[in-house]
């Protein structure tokens, strides 16, 4: 009787395996991953097709001789009879810490080139906060170009630290203002973003709320890619041009009577054990059929961190997943609990075709590798082909993913003419293939474990949920990061990024200086 040596042992467990992955049940589990890689890039070309269209507009207009097409494609409501008729806004942005490019953000959010009354409230938990020192020193700069101050807002007791900001801010805003803008402090506006939410919450009074939603700039880590895969198919949800059930916390317009009278709940429910603010307002959206829309232009350049590790890529994971354990009714405890099955079964239901892509390809490099070939091949011919097909919807997947980032990027560039142009030539494919596989096989793994935590540390802070709200808070005693776990990295150079003369700088501070009646009394 022949003794098998331990390398045949093996190849005769890997061609058993590929042969046992050609099975009509793997051999479908394999079929419903190309499906999802299809369906992927077809929501990807829809979403590439919306984000088009609005550069072809632009383009047009410019033509047409507009060329303040990226502020408003109808020159005639950039005339002062019209800009003197623009409603307030108030911006409220609740910080806590200082990230890497915040000072960044904050400079594109206060050279808005809003032509109404606008105030922004920066809102942060103490003085001891490294974003209060940052603000209070970038504000210096402005001095009475802008109407923007700091607000103190306290330690939260009874909901997340960012909706008591948020809340707190919404307290302080002006009685004049129409409209409240939320922003997060790694949101880097368009001149004209402020202008083109206010015109379309004019045009279409129903509204509810507006939202946008971020381009992810990889630093080039893995755990960036991670981050920038992870948002990738969420964006086709945002890039519909007008109605979406979907909301990004990052940026939300809504209309200030709402906060001013409780309408739908909308401050006692944030209030009372409020974990997301994003996710408790589209519920009650949902509950109250109420309109969320997206606006094409409404996409955010988003740099990522420099020093982005894996570690920091998984702790925001974790308080993705985590937001799925919170809910405000019971109808909004099933959607949550369908979207964490859904979610889940999707993830996993992707990657499984690549295990087995690993188990035919080893296999058949095995084969062929073998002096000695039996005259009957161990091999099932179908593994190649199965493996062949992988092959193709990725490429498929991939390429949709890189024309959408594409037209966003080229978005981005006409919608911020001054700034530096983004480039493509940055991002690794490979490695958003790499990444592809990676997150799609931990979403799982941190939805799983954020279910039987309860519990959340988030920059410090350690959060714990009962029926779905904060029960519980807990300060550590340490401060908590200085860097968010997306925080900016720096894309320009030192000398640009201290400039401080720039033309659409110029135009903002003119048209601050113009529209200087109409500021807010504070």
């Amino acid at each position: 009787m022949e003794v098998m040596s331990p390398l045949d042992s093996i190849d005769s467990l890997l061609f058993s395996a590929s042969r046992a992955l050609c099975t009509p049940f793997a051999v479908f589990v394999q079929i419903q991953g190309y499906v999802i890689c299809l369906l992927l890039a077809a929501g990807w070309a829809g979403a590439a097709y919306v984000r088009n269209r609005e550069i072809r507009q632009m383009k047009k207009c410019m033509k047409d001789g507009n060329d303040f097409a990226f502020l408003s494609h109808d020159l005639h409501d950039l005339e002062h009879s019209k800009q003197i008729q623009l409603p307030g806004v108030t911006v409220v942005m609740p910080l806590k810490g200082f990230g890497e490019h915040n000072l960044h953000n904050w400079r594109t959010q206060l050279t808005s080139l809003y032509g109404g009354p606008l105030e922004f409230l920066f809102v942060v938990d103490s003085t001891e906060d490294p974003a209060y020192h940052a603000v209070s020193r970038l504000l210096l700069d402005f001095k009475d170009d802008v109407d923007a101050r700091i607000i103190i807002a306290g330690p939260s007791t009874t909901c997340s630290q960012k909706i008591h900001n948020q809340l707190v801010g919404v307290e302080k805003m002006h009685k004049g203002s129409k409209y409240v803008l939320f922003l997060d402090d790694d949101v880097r506006l368009h001149p004209g973003s402020v202008g083109a939410l206010t015109a379309e919450m004019e045009k279409r009074p129903e509204i509810f709320i507006q939202t946008g939603y971020p381009l992810d700039l990889p630093s080039g880590s893995l755990g960036s890619y991670c981050i920038y895969e992870y948002h990738m198919p969420c964006s086709m949800g945002f890039a519909t041009g007008g109605r979406t059930f979907f909301l990004w916390g990052g940026c939300m317009m809504m209309h200030a009577d709402d906060f001013r009278t409780d309408k739908h709940g909308v401050v006692s429910q944030l209030s009372d054990g409020g974990y997301s603010d994003d996710m408790t307002l589209a519920a009650i959206a949902s509950a109250h059929k109420r309109l969320i829309t997206s606006p094409p232009v409404a996409v955010f350049p988003h740099p990522l961190a420099s020093d982005l590790t894996f570690s920091r890529y998984w702790n925001y994971l974790r308080k993705q997943t985590f937001v799925l354990e919170s809910y405000t009714t019971y109808i909004n405890w099933v959607m949550n609990r369908a979207l964490f099955s859904v979610h889940c079964y999707l993830s996993w239901g992707f990657v499984a075709p690549y295990v087995m892509a690993f188990f035919h390809v080893i296999a058949a490099l095995r084969f062929y590798m073998k002096e000695k070939v039996a005259e009957e091949s161990p091999l099932n011919p179908k593994g190649l082909i199965l493996v062949g097909c992988l092959v193709t919807c990725t490429a498929i997947e991939l390429l949709s993913m890189w024309n959408l980032t594409r037209i966003e990027v080229r978005l981005c560039n006409m919608l911020s003419p001054e700034a530096p142009p983004l480039s493509l030539s940055a991002y690794n494919w490979c490695l958003v293939f790499v990444a592809m596989v990676v997150d799609n096989f931990l979403y799982p793994i941190s939805a799983i474990r954020s279910h039987f935590s309860q519990s959340i540390n988030w920059s410090g802070i350690r959060y714990h949920l009962r029926n779905g709200k904060i029960h519980k808070i807990e300060r550590t005693m340490e401060k908590g990061k200085k860097f968010s776990d997306l925080a900016a990295k720096r894309l320009y150079a030192r000398k640009g990024a201290q400039s401080k003369i720039s033309i659409l700088g110029s135009l903002s501070r003119g048209l601050a200086h113009w529209r200087q009646p109409k500021k807010y009394d504070v």
